[in-house]
């Protein structure tokens, strides 16, 4: 049997490599239903044809729910935007390309977006009228069915030796509305303190889209307050000044 190569380690799950397997142990801390809907997105994924590393397995390693994945030799995104930072608005370029790619497809049995991010909105601790502005405002918000991922950043995309990317880590997907997806990449590089890229990556995707800027940031409010829901206190201050901003110029 091939050594465990330890990837990452989190309090939730150890992801290693095995042979030509990456293997996600989840701690028991993460619910079997979780494990289970995660493996569930991944291979809902995987069937509209996108490029996503083959779901293998999912089953019991050490007492623990593990999910066994193809393992993709390569770098992240993230790392390689790192060593080659002349290269960076290259590669920005090529990520909201797969991100549209991915738009493009329909997974017509995954969970709804709007549905999601509701109870997500009811985990946290706002107030019950501020709650009830954002339930309001979600459910005028359009209802769309595209494939979106829920976490599409740079470190979930894997680009292979031969220069093929791969999309990863499907915990977060749903189907529903593109710019919603868009508002939480642009969020997820400012709390990596990444406001300057995020101001690209927006430009570049509403240029290349057609989609209006006022429409993604119309989305950035309900975006922040179900991101909340996780309960980071390090993300709680940044968080609440974006619930609060309801209008955009």
């Amino acid at each position: 049997m091939e050594p465990r190569q330890i990837l990452v380690k989190t309090p939730f799950k150890t992801v290693y490599r095995e042979g030509n397997r990456l293997i996600k142990l989840f701690e028991a801390t993460y619910t079997k239903a979780d494990v289970l809907n995660e493996a569930l997105n991944h291979a809902r994924a995987e069937e509209t044809g996108i490029r996503v590393p083959a779901l293998l397995e999912v089953g019991i390693i050490d007492g623990k729910w593990a999910i066994q994945l193809e393992y993709v030799e390569g770098k992240n995104l993230a790392e390689m935007m790192k060593e080659h930072p002349e290269r960076k608005a290259e590669y920005l370029e090529h990520f909201v390309d797969l991100q549209m790619e991915m738009f493009a497809q329909r997974a017509p049995l995954m969970n709804k977006l709007k549905d999601k991010m509701k109870r997500k909105i009811e985990e946290t601790d706002l107030d019950a009228n501020v709650r009830y502005d954002l339930f309001t405002r979600l459910e005028g918000m359009p209802r769309h069915n595209k494939l979106c991922h829920g976490d599409f950043n740079p470190t979930n995309i894997v680009i292979a030796a031969d220069s093929t990317a791969y999309i990863v880590d499907w915990a977060h997907a749903t189907q529903g509305n593109a710019s919603a997806d868009v508002a939480r990449t642009y969020l997820l590089f400012h709390l990596e303190g990444e406001a300057e890229t995020a101001e690209r990556y927006l430009d570049l995707f509403c240029a290349k889209s057609g989609t209006a800027k006022k429409y993604v940031q119309s989305w950035l409010s309900l975006v922040a307050a179900s991101q909340l829901a996780s309960g980071k206190p390090e993300e709680r201050e940044f968080l609440l000044r974006w619930i609060n901003v309801v209008d955009y110029e």
